[in-house]
This record gives structure tokens, C-alpha cells and sequence, in this order.
């Protein structure tokens, strides 16, 4: 199927974005999530992102085995979105994790998916040079990760004020 990469500032609506991409498009909806609850206000978020979304949609919690869980669930007639690739990369940073390789396997499954795959990532480069090293280097991982994933996506989105910019495809 495809792959379409969607990339946006904080609330700029790209997450409603790519859910309405998955709703129109009539195939069976999969959510992976890739936030952790790390406090009551997250818990709070992730309680009222499921409650909007609706029973329509079966939900995978995964903050770590992106790849593995993407390849599990992959299958035609199924649309799998997956919100967000920087909690993905802060999970994988928290653990200690390799993520030039993580980054690598993600990008290379995606042309093989039998799904429709939405991804969603924050845009973080667009701002000033972080001020402390595990920000910047974030920032760089982030950068790299979303070069590698709008090389393998068919289409391509930024987001800005909830309108989308086609990019690609």
C-alpha cells in the first residue's frame, strides 16, 4: 500500500489530520500508540485521545517495538496509524537504545507494508539551536528519522495552523 508521512508543529492539527485520512479511508483502523503516561496529565491526554477516536479503532500501546508491532499487525484492508515518531524516538532515547538501527528497520519495512500506514511526527527543527546536549541531540535524531521516513512515504504533509501542505506524492 502506501505510507504518508505527516509532520507538524505542537496542536497544529496533524494528528485530526491523520486520523481523518484513516477514517475516510474505509479500511479496518489501527492506532499505535507510542506515548508513555509518564504523569496524570498524560494519563489524562491518552484517556481522552481514546475516547475520541471511538470503538472504530483497535489501539496498540507500544512505546518501543515500533517496527515489530507495525510488522505484526500489517495486513491489507488495514489502515494503521502511528502518533507519534518523537515520543517513539524520546522512548528509545530514555532506554538507551540504538536509534540509528531503530530508525533503519522502520524505514525499510515501510515499502514492504501490505497497509495503509499514516505516521505523525513533530517538526523540531524549525526553531532555534537547543540550548543543552540531549536536546540537540534529539533534535538531530529527529531530523535524521524524518529524512529517512519522507524518503520511504509516498506522500508527505506539514501541517500548520490544522491546513495541510502537500509536500510529496
Amino acid at each position: 500500500m502506501t505510507a504518508t508521512f505527516i509532520l507538524g508543529g505542537a496542536r497544529s492539527g496533524k494528528s485530526r489530520f491523520a486520523e481523518n485520512l484513516v477514517t475516510t479511508s474505509g479500511l479496518d483502523r489501527h492506532y499505535i500508540a507510542t506515548g508513555r503516561a509518564w504523569d496524570e496529565e498524560m494519563r489524562a491526554r491518552i484517556d481522552q485521545h481514546k475516547a475520541e477516536r471511538g470503538p472504530s479503532w483497535t489501539t496498540h500501546e507500544e512505546p518501543l517495538a515500533l517496527t515489530e508491532t507495525l510488522a505484526a499487525i500489517d495486513g491489507e484492508g488495514r489502515a494503521i496509524l502511528v502518533d507519534c515518531m518523537t515520543l517513539w524516538l524520546t522512548n528509545l532515547m530514555m532506554e538507551g537504545r540504538d536509534i540509528a538501527a531503530q530508525s533503519a528497520a522502520l524505514a525499510a519495512f515501510l515499502p514492504q507494508a501490505k497497509a495503509q500506514l499514516v505516521i505523525v511526527s513533530n517538526e523540531v527543527g524549525l526553531g532555534i539551536v537547543p540550548e543543552n546536549r540531549m536536546a540537540r541531540e534529539f533534535r538531530d535524531h529527529a531530523g535524521r528519522l524524518h529524512q529517512m521516513i519522507a524518503a520511504s512515504a509516498s506522500d508527505v504533509y506539514f501541517i500548520a495552523a490544522g491546513l495541510p501542505l502537500k509536500m510529496k506524492g
